[in-house]
């Protein structure tokens, strides 16, 4: 890995940035809004302060923690994988992902990714692209294993992936599929779904899928081919469910508009971890696996003021913060 050159004028604010929960707190960025955390017990305690630790007018998506006590992120526009170490030092990890959107690591260190090759509405030249997506593996060895479905439909505009841990992954493309280390890809939902971020429990017999509003749950079975769709779990009125992740003892936590929803094994409403920004992914890391990693839109520009973008150029800025927690995330696999 070689070190990245990071945004110059985003390094001097970054320094010193560790935000206050309470409304005594330190003075606000620009796009940030007031986060005041209460306690919710055994998950995060009331006053703990979201730390901002990197920033880029570029995307941060589909997080996942490393062994090491780092992340690794997605970062589409740049075909590249960045690493933020336990010291929350940036490396560029891989390159020339062809537009790798998320990324997922299994026990066995495979590294999954779902490529959006050139079809961000940001990159140039995104409406004339002719590689097709696809979903695959980045490292030790760079394997495609699928890029359309068995009717020859290509996978669209892949969103997010879950590595199942036998060679196989689970993605989202506007419905929730499934690719088996074969290859052959089949389909979990499409119907009544508005799916983002897909998750699985901690022995993998349960999938979870978002679903704007709510979050699927589907049983898996030995083949990775799922049944049983039902409700999970609802975000308490929130809206724009995205990521997700698991903790030690089976809790799921899921980004939306307002912040970090926390949900119980069995589907109940915990609580909500609100945050400075909009929150769009997270990962549990950290050398004991009790920081959460949240990765939001939006960014600060060189003049102090929300960067911004010409019209009709997608705004793709993303800032990562990090919080302290009482909950540690579950230690079976990487996310």
């Amino acid at each position: 890995m070689t070190p990245k050159t990071v945004v110059a004028v985003l390094s001097g604010l970054m320094a010193s940035m560790a935000l206050s929960a309470s409304p005594a707190g330190q003075s606000l960025l620009a796009g940030e809004k007031e986060a005041v955390v209460t306690a919710i017990p055994g998950v995060v305690a009331a006053g703990a302060r979201w730390e901002l630790v990197w920033a880029d007018f570029e995307t941060a998506d589909g997080i996942v923690g490393t062994p090491d006590g780092g992340v690794l992120f997605a970062q589409e526009q740049t075909d590249t994988i960045i690493k933020l170490d336990a010291m929350d030092r940036e490396f560029i990890y891989l390159t020339d992902t062809h537009g790798a959107g998320s990324v997922s690591l299994d026990a066995q260190g495979r590294l999954f990714t779902v490529q959006r090759t050139c079809t961000d509405t940001a990159r140039p030249f995104s409406t004339a692209c002719q590689e097709l997506t696809m979903v695959g593996i980045l490292a030790p060895q760079r394997v495609m294993l699928a890029n359309s479905f068995p009717d020859g439909r290509t996978l669209g505009r892949v969103n997010d992936v879950m590595a199942d841990g036998k060679g196989g992954a689970y993605f989202t493309s506007g419905g929730a599929y499934y690719v088996s280390p074969k290859g052959v890809v089949s389909t979990v939902a499409d119907q009544d779904i508005r799916s983002n971020g897909i998750m699985l429990n901690a022995d993998g017999s349960i999938l979870y899928v978002t679903n704007n509003t709510a979050v699927l749950a589907f049983d898996v079975q030995t083949d990775g081919s799922t049944k049983n769709r039902r409700e999970f779990a609802t975000l308490a009125g929130d809206s724009g469910a995205d990521g997700m992740a698991i903790d030690s003892v089976g809790r799921l936590y899921v980004t939306g508009n307002a912040g970090v929803h926390v949900l119980s094994p069995e589907g109940k409403y915990i609580g909500l971890i609100p945050t400075p920004r909009r929150a769009i992914t997270l990962a549990f890391s950290g050398p004991d696996k009790k920081t959460l990693y949240v990765p939001q839109l939006g960014a600060v520009g060189p003049d102090g003021k929300p960067w911004t973008t010409r019209e009709g150029v997608r705004n793709t800025a993303m800032t990562i913060y990090k919080i302290s927690m009482l909950a540690e995330g579950f230690k079976g696999r990487p996310k």
